[in-house]
């Protein structure tokens, strides 16, 4: 056996161990500065409405656009549209109830929005 590799493997393994850690050596005050709840509440509800917004943004035309918003508003404020259904929705829009429907479950899978 050769006894230099072996002296010069435990002058490696010494030196390593003798290196200060760098977690014993953080000086971040990141656990001691206090949390600011409404600037957290304000980051989700502005990502929660971007979402939203690209998820209405995402049809072709702006008649489509208009059907998704509508489709939002039944989700989440079915007063702010009167309460109509998805057939007047549909209706009033041009499109079968059937077609709505299959929006609205889309909308509630992609924003995990239970009713």
């Amino acid at each position: 056996m050769n006894t230099a590799r072996v002296s010069f493997f435990r002058f490696q393994v010494g030196w390593w161990r003798l290196q200060n850690s760098p977690m014993k050596n953080n000086d971040s005050s990141f656990f001691a500065e206090p949390i600011d709840h409404e600037k957290e509440a304000r980051d989700k509800i502005i990502t929660v409405v971007c979402r939203l917004f690209l998820w209405i943004t995402d049809a072709p035309t702006l008649a489509d656009r208009g059907l998704r918003a509508s489709v939002v508003l039944y989700c989440v404020r079915p007063d702010l549209i009167d309460g109509i259904t998805l057939e007047e929705i549909g209706d009033q829009a041009g499109y079968t109830r059937q077609l709505v429907h299959q929006l609205v479950r889309r909308f509630r899978r992609h924003s995990g929005f239970e009713s």
